[in-house]
């Protein structure tokens, strides 16, 4: 069935907040600046105090997770955190793929957990856990995993950690250890290799989603994979290639990507989320923007080819005109605030009223991409959602004003979009957002030993399991949200932070190949890559001098104008803002603005 309306149409919002609010505003103009709301006047400023407190809350976090989780399961993939033991793969069930597609006997949480444990600063347990890694880890197991998962999770986390003990990436400090001799690079190139004949058989030459580690692909393998699976490796691939010096990973990455791209509807230039390896078609209707378009970018960013941005802005205006519904300007002007809602990939029209938790991430590629006004918008959405919650379901029926699937495992992003948006913005509205975060999580998700997925945020009931991101991700976003001395955020512009929240630096040291380096000539004329190899002047226009920011130029040029903080409110116009149309939109009656 398909849905011919847009995101808000079938949601009340009451006219005596806004009405209150504009004549406050109103009364007010004159002498701005002013504050015009109880809103503003909380959340524009914050104490000190408070942001220490929050800082050493988000850090105990972590580390009660962390310590219960090597006292209890390591050597195993996972905390079970209320009966305080381990889990590993479910070898009586192969079928069960939320456990297998990511478990593998290899020690996953304590790989994960490397890079947290960097930005946090503790070296004695980080050489631990190298030490640790490299005298017990073997990738020698007969378990079929999922090549995207243990790629973002694992070979991104081992490649991280390396070039942190090599100084390779010195932006977080010295974490060099005199005794380290490569292993985490060779347990990162091992398990790369074990994922290569993933790409071996399909007609397309896009990977199986699946690969046993010692027998590579099975005959029972599905051929059905999430674009955000097959196309979303070329960070980890990337940097694994030019460390190696050896073209075959980034080949396979970068070939996955522009067979994907040939693949697009060729009326809405929009991709779906699921497609067969085998045949090309997309199975099932809707248009997907998850880590595939966050990797196009960050891509870009990371190895400065042009054939990335080339295809991120055009998928980026393929979006906008597709499957964003709402006011032309995301925080002014009348009409519905926007959205970006499932679409048909054919045509464009609305065939569902939910929404991703996984979606809340993309605020923060729009701070990237200097989206910032968008994204403070994107967020709001999501924040107004928690607000309801104090979590986030994973799908959100914004027609129903429930959730379709209503479990959280503890994700970040979430997290992550408001750690990007408080770098870019300074505002205290985003750390006063991130204190909600941790009260939350302590308060529904706190068990004896760690913290566990909460099966519904509605009876707040919940599940022995603590994913491994909660560790890498959403404790070490928190963290960084309060603490602004940590090396990590003084020098934010020389970080880019994975899918998976592990961080390479913004160097030349991985900007030494031209685009297309790994094809022939023949490749090359098929999937137009030489054409793309320029100078770096080529970005210039996009990118600063130095080509080696995070931030595009445009994004910067805002910046500088701006006085921080920026408050996520233009109470010097005469219309609310997305945020509290979201935050109608959600609750009905029920507005944050009476609770404060």
């Amino acid at each position: 069935m398909k849905i011919a309306v847009s995101t808000f149409a079938l949601l009340p919002l009451s006219l005596s907040v806004a009405s209150i609010l504009f004549n406050s505003v109103q009364s007010r103009l004159p002498n701005f600046p002013f504050h015009a709301s109880k809103f503003e006047a909380k959340f524009s400023q914050i104490d000190v105090d408070d942001v220490e407190m929050a800082r050493d809350q988000a850090r105990e976090m972590f580390f009660f997770g962390y310590n219960n989780y090597m006292k209890h399961a390591f050597p195993m993939d996972e905390l079970d955190p209320i009966h305080c033991t381990g889990r590993g793969p479910d070898y009586e069930n192969p079928e069960n793929l939320n456990i297998n597609d990511v478990l593998g006997d290899y020690s996953l949480t304590l790989i994960d957990s490397l890079n947290t444990l960097v930005v946090m600063q503790n070296k004695t347990m980080f050489h631990k856990a190298v030490n640790l890694i490299a005298d017990t880890v073997s990738f020698d197991k007969n378990v079929t995993v999922q090549v995207f998962e243990v790629t973002i999770r694992v070979i991104g986390s081992l490649l991280s950690a390396h070039l942190i003990l090599t100084n390779e990436n010195p932006f977080h400090g010295d974490f060099s250890l005199s005794t380290y001799n490569g292993e985490l690079l060779e347990l990162a190139h091992d398990m790369a290799t074990r994922m290569l004949p993933a790409f071996e058989g399909t007609a397309t030459g896009l990977p199986y989603p699946r690969v046993n580690l010692l027998h590579g692909v099975l005959p029972s393998t599905s051929n059905e994979s999430c674009t955000a699976g097959a196309g979303s490796l070329l960070l980890e691939f990337g940097v694994l290639s030019r460390l190696l010096d050896d073209p075959t990973f980034e080949a396979q990455a970068r070939r996955c990507n522009e067979i994907l791209w040939t693949l697009r509807n060729s009326d809405t230039g929009l991709l779906g989320t699921v497609i067969d390896v085998q045949t090309g078609e997309w199975k099932g209707l809707g248009a997907g923007f998850d880590s595939f378009f966050e990797y196009l970018l960050k891509a870009h960013i990371l190895f400065g080819e042009v054939r990335e941005l080339e295809m991120f802005t055009e998928l980026r205006q393929r979006i906008e005109t597709n499957m964003r519904r709402g006011r032309p300007k995301c925080r002014f002007g009348d009409g519905e605030p926007p959205n970006y809602l499932n679409v048909d990939i054919k045509d464009g029209t609305v065939l569902n009223t939910w929404l991703d938790a996984l979606q809340a991430s993309f605020a923060g590629v729009q701070v990237l991409a200097g989206d910032l006004d968008d994204a403070i918008c994107s967020h709001a959405f999501y924040y107004a959602i928690w607000q309801k919650y104090e979590l986030l379901p994973e799908r959100f029926n914004w027609h129903l004003k429930a959730p379709d699937v209503p479990f959280y495992p503890l994700r970040p992003e979430f997290v992550e979009s408001t750690y990007f948006l408080f770098l870019a913005t300074k505002s205290p509205f985003y750390q006063h957002v991130g204190m909600q975060i941790i009260d939350s999580l302590n308060l529904h998700a706190r068990v004896p030993c760690g913290f566990a997925t909460v099966h519904n945020v509605v009876d707040r009931s919940l599940e022995d399991r603590m994913e491994s991101f909660f560790l890498s991700e959403t404790c070490k976003y928190l963290y960084l949200l309060f603490d602004m001395e940590n090396p990590a955020n003084r020098h934010y512009e020389r970080l880019l932070f994975s899918t998976e929240g592990h961080t390479f630096p913004i160097t030349r040291q991985f900007r030494r190949y031209p685009m297309g380096f790994a094809f022939d000539s023949g490749e090359a004329e098929l999937f137009n890559v030489f054409p793309s190899r320029r100078s770096h002047e080529g970005i210039s226009r996009v990118f600063n001098e130095s080509c080696e920011t995070l931030l595009p130029l445009d994004t910067v040029d805002q910046l500088h104008q701006l006085k921080p903080p920026l408050l996520p409110l233009p109470l010097s116009e005469f219309h609310l803002s997305q945020y509290l149309r979201a935050v109608d939109a959600c609750h009905g009656d029920e507005y944050l603005l009476d609770n404060l």
